[in-house]
């Protein structure tokens, strides 16, 4: 293991907040003088299964924290999703049936594998140990805080003084995530900053148990690539996991010069001097594109691999940078689109080739300068090409026409 002090500068990297650094210090210590790993838990509950660069900051962070030599045990609240979390809802969350989080659950496995140590990992169900709980121990659980202690909550706090509904049944949501950290012996516990209370009853609910509290360890949530919302699929300024290298290097280089050093720090795994150097080199006055260009890469990389960030990068300074054709095109036969007076139908080509989504729209496109052959903007619907030509469609699409002749 790396000395204490580098661990903690790793683990402390972009972090929102530690509560305390000093119990997380004392916790390294005595996990290395005892040889064993510390457990680093993170709930998740299987309601939204298509990972983006928002949902990976925690789990880019305890991935480092794999790697320092420590497990983590990852909690798929099975039990707990058929409650809904509440935090920051306004009101009452829709109960998911038991079918409905298992089949979320297993999309999400597959995911979570794309960045932690599949060996130094554990998937758990909650409703292994919170199925199992009868009436008295739950009555137990319960007595461990108090309604005005719930009702603390932003959430709570604010629908109660709106007279707004809230279920019995969600008060119990904070108790049973911290019974998680109980049923696993949690030494620390992740989570976004909206995560803030249930984290903090944890390490009281542990101390009422006998055991040592967690530390925990907020990450902050990530703007999107508008710069001002949090990362949000239903906002469109997500930057998906699974996305295609092209497609994600592309939207990671639209992000404001102002999220780079923000950037590096919650979505990639670079040492603390790394990002510092980054960081030197903006303050010195070096082009914001060329270290986004390095974030870019670094980040498809961790998703795809070396040789696709590579490509990715070469396509996007060709397409974008050069604003030449890429080298790799799809050739088109054009055959079936040209009439008998050799007028080839761009409408049709567009639509075909999934450069428009319809030939409504493909009208729209061409009518509105979008679309150029051999990087001249065309704005009629039927026109001849020759054998070779290229059709460029918006800034990053295009095909090498082909000729009933010539085999593509």
């Amino acid at each position: 293991m790396l000395p204490i002090h580098e661990q903690m500068r790793i683990i402390a990297k972009g972090a929102a907040e530690i509560i305390n650094p000093e119990e997380l210090q004392r916790k390294l210590h005595d996990a290395a003088g005892k040889g064993r790993p510390l457990t680093v838990k993170l709930g998740l509950d299987p309601t939204a299964p298509d990972l983006h660069l928002g949902h990976a900051v925690v789990l880019r962070k305890i991935r480092q924290m794999q790697e320092l030599g420590h497990r983590a045990v990852i909690i798929l609240g099975d039990f707990t999703a058929m409650i809904g979390d509440p935090s920051g809802k306004s009101k009452t969350r829709k109960q998911l049936t038991h079918e409905e989080t298992l089949r979320n659950a297993a999309t999400y496995k597959e995911q979570l594998f794309r960045i932690l140590m599949p060996e130094r990992t554990e998937i758990r169900f909650n409703s292994e140990w919170l199925s199992g709980l009868n009436l008295a121990a739950v009555l137990e659980l319960a007595g461990k805080t108090t309604v005005a202690r719930i009702l603390e909550r932003d959430d709570f706090k604010s629908r109660f003084s709106a007279n707004l509904t809230i279920g019995l049944h969600e008060l119990f949501y904070p108790l049973m995530q911290s019974y998680d950290s109980v049923a696993i012996q949690a030494d620390i516990e992740m989570g976004g900053t909206d995560q803030r209370f249930n984290i903090l009853m944890g390490r009281d609910i542990q101390k009422h148990y006998g055991q040592e509290s967690q530390v925990a360890l907020f990450m902050p949530i990530l703007e999107g690539t508008d710069g001002v919302e949090k990362m949000s699929k239903s906002l469109g300024n997500s930057i998906g996991i699974n996305e295609d290298p092209r497609v994600m290097f592309e939207k990671i280089m639209a992000i404001p010069d102002s999220l780079i050093i923000r950037y590096f720090e919650l979505c990639t795994d670079l040492h603390p001097d790394e990002v510092d150097l980054y960081r030197e080199r903006l303050d010195n006055g070096e082009n914001p594109r060329d270290i986004k260009a390095c974030l870019a890469h670094e980040i498809v990389r961790l998703y795809h691999g070396r040789q696709a960030a590579d490509a990715a990068r070469e396509y996007f300074n060709t397409v974008y940078r050069d604003r030449e054709p890429p080298k790799d095109m799809v050739d088109l036969d054009v055959s079936p689109f040209t009439d008998d007076q050799g007028n080839t139908d761009l409408v049709r080509i567009l639509v075909k080739s999934g450069f428009a989504p319809s030939s409504s729209e493909a009208r729209r496109l061409i009518l509105q300068g979008g679309v150029r052959l051999n990087a001249e903007k065309v704005n009629q619907f039927r026109i001849p090409v020759r054998d070779g030509d290229i059709l460029q469609a918006g800034r990053k699409h295009f095909t090498r026409l082909c000729k009933p002749d010539r085999t593509c």
